[in-house]
């Protein structure tokens, strides 16, 4: 029997708390955080899943990388935090790493695929 079995229906990637006033600061924050062997940010890339922010501004960031065995894949959820948490009014960040779903050129956004010559 399958212990993971996935709601059916159920989204793959948690959706984000896009209506919180920080989410729009926490997203720009993200942009400045880029991948080094693409040149281009980790938001525009896909990496950033979803962006949960909790009523008291604690700020959970779920983030995936192009490839597991990514050399920075020790140091980025830091990076992200370190982008994030002077964001005045965040309370503290928390930035989660998973391979599940794995990442994929069609997450890119279109800017993202138009800077990288895909468009």
């Amino acid at each position: 029997m399958d212990t993971e079995a996935k709601v059916e229906g159920a989204p793959l990637i948690k959706p984000s708390t896009t209506d919180h006033p920080l989410y729009e600061q926490v997203v720009e924050a993200c942009r400045t955080v880029f991948d080094p062997e693409i040149p281009v940010n980790i938001y525009d890339l896909g990496l950033v899943y979803t962006i949960e922010i909790t009523p008291e501004n604690a700020v959970d960031i779920t983030m995936t990388l192009t490839a597991p065995g990514c050399p920075v894949a020790g140091e980025m959820p830091g990076w992200v935090a370190d982008a994030v948490e002077p964001l005045p009014g965040v309370k503290q960040v928390d930035v989660h790493m998973t391979f599940d779903p794995p990442w994929g050129m069609d997450m890119m956004s279109d800017e993202a695929r138009l800077e990288l010559g895909f468009m």
